[in-house]
């Protein structure tokens, strides 16, 4: 009996130091000892310690690049389009916190904006990218938010809600997303691009 309590007790030890110390990364060690008790800690100082939770995150180089430097745009600027981003979310059951990120990276919610590549407006459609959508003026915001969110629709549907591979196709083109493997293109902009939109889109998620 003695030894069952001692074994929940120190499960549940674990289960809380695996709480506190996560954000810490450290990895939980135990070993049992000749009477059965069981011993945890995160600084095994015994060979007798073997792993037993690694709380270590992976960092994806992919995703992590932005998530601590990119900040929300204001409210004001967000709020702007809302009607039209809300609209153009139900219509292709996207997350609105999504066209929002792509709209962050894309222009900074400048309808107005263009690329010496001559992509235009709120979310930076390519003559031919609009044409294909029915976006006869890409400045116009309704219809750019229309046009891009279809797009985005389009795309995760292609790449099997692979959200990192459509997001690499937004900027490469679906294209170059299939060349290379249905693997995120090694262009410099696009790898930045990537986990520029994800830690916009993680952080509207949450404050949307």
């Amino acid at each position: 009996m003695f030894r069952r309590r001692a074994l929940f007790g120190a499960m549940a030890a674990a289960a809380t130091l695996a709480t506190v110390t996560a954000p810490c990364w450290a990895d939980i060690y135990r070993y049992v000892d000749e009477n059965g008790t069981v011993h945890f800690t995160n600084v095994p100082d015994s060979t007798r310690y073997k792993l037993y939770l690694s709380t270590q995150k992976r960092p994806d180089p992919v995703t992590q690049a932005f998530d601590s430097q990119v900040r929300p745009y204001p409210r004001v600027s967000r709020r702007r389009y809302q009607e039209h981003i809300l609209a153009a979310a139900r219509a292709n059951k996207l997350e609105p916190a999504l066209i929002h990120a792509v709209i962050s990276a894309e222009s900074g919610y400048d309808h107005l904006a263009r690329s010496p590549k001559g992509a235009k407006g709120l979310m930076q459609l390519m003559p031919s990218t609009a044409k294909r959508y029915g976006v006869d003026n890409p400045l116009d915001p309704k219809q750019n938010i229309e046009g891009g969110a279809a797009y985005l629709r389009d795309l995760l549907t292609m790449f099997g809600n692979d959200l990192k591979l459509a997001i690499a196709a937004y900027n490469a083109g679906e294209g170059a997303v299939m060349e290379h493997g249905y693997k995120i293109p090694p262009y410099r902009e696009t790898i930045a691009y990537v986990p520029k939109v994800l830690a916009y889109y993680n952080r509207y998620k949450s404050t949307l």
